[in-house]
């Protein structure tokens, strides 16, 4: 793991001591597959985001997800880089946006489990404002859309969800139902 211990103790340090929950979150053995696929130079995490502009939240659609399907972005800091350089990109690769972290509100150690095979993995969640910046995705390969939403919406999103067997996505709604808690 390259987002070291280390450096979330500085981050936290930052923008403050979230709490830390563990959750356990089944997977298929083709999305099992592919988080091992994504786990380039040992990555286990991912830093989410919830950026306030105005009252509504930006929010994200990758190109696989049903119509209408949206969540909060995210992304992984690559090997020895700065945790701010890795929020600006991700942030800005996803929604086209620059934004100001406000508060790191929540840990969760995570572990995408097939059969006995489980990966442990780690979210750490942050809340932002929007800065500047056109709400549109610039990486088109990976992100369809990228729009604003009120909190309420991701209701809508997790009726989409239960419909779904994606443990990732069930995973991504258990873990929004968390974040409600704090913010």
């Amino acid at each position: 793991m390259y987002f070291t211990s280390r450096m979330v103790q500085i981050v936290a340090d930052q923008y403050g001591y979230p709490p830390v929950i563990s959750m356990n979150a089944p997977v298929s053995e083709d999305e099992y597959d592919f988080i091992r696929s994504t786990q380039t130079y040992g990555r286990c995490h991912d830093i989410t985001f919830y950026i306030f502009k105005d009252n509504k939240v930006i929010v994200t659609a990758k190109h696989h997800y049903p119509k209408g399907l949206y969540r909060a972005p995210s992304g992984g800091l690559k090997p020895g880089e700065k945790f701010i350089d890795g929020v600006n990109r991700e942030v800005y690769e996803e929604t086209g946006c620059r934004v100001k972290l406000d508060k790191y509100i929540l840990q969760v150690n995570a572990a995408f489990s097939f059969g006995r095979r489980y990966i442990p993995w780690r979210t750490h969640v942050f809340t932002a404002q929007y800065i500047s910046g056109t709400i549109k995705p610039v990486d088109i390969r990976e992100i369809s859309e990228t729009r604003l939403a009120r909190l309420a919406e991701f209701e809508s999103y997790k009726k989409i969800i239960s419909g779904m067997e994606s443990g990732g996505l069930h995973y991504r709604a258990r873990l929004h139902d968390e974040v409600l808690k704090f913010l």
